[in-house]
């Protein structure tokens, strides 16, 4: 998962995700119910991909993978940013975009969760 031809269908793949461009051409926002839960830098090379994260879990991962980082713009106690440089493994890269996806969908209101496809 370290081409956008990997990447961009098991983003938008999720139920009720959408594709957008609000931060210009460069960055591919991803969101559910209208909230972000994945963004991907296309002008760097490698990808980055930046997902919301447990803050412990960030702590963890940021510790154990040297391609995983901090984000530039956004609450760096909550996101986390993937270099793809196919040094973090295409499962363990799924398992945070679900995680990231699942954390977002948990914040939903009951009415918003309501109007999600089912899996």
């Amino acid at each position: 998962m370290h081409t956008l031809a990997d990447l961009r269908p098991y983003l938008i793949g999720k139920p009720g995700a959408s594709e957008d461009y609000p931060f210009g051409p460069e960055t591919m926002v991803f969101k559910v119910a209208g909230k972000l839960f994945a963004l991907v830098g296309l002008d760097a090379r490698p990808l980055r991909l930046s997902l919301k994260c447990d803050p412990l879990q960030a702590e963890q991962l940021r510790e154990a993978y040297a391609a995983i980082g901090l984000p530039r713009y956004l609450d760096k106690r909550h996101w986390i940013t993937i270099t793809l440089d196919g040094s973090v493994p295409n499962e363990t890269v799924r398992a945070l975009v679900d995680q990231s996806y699942a954390l977002v969908v948990r914040g939903l209101t009951r009415a918003a969760r309501a109007t999600l496809p089912s899996v």
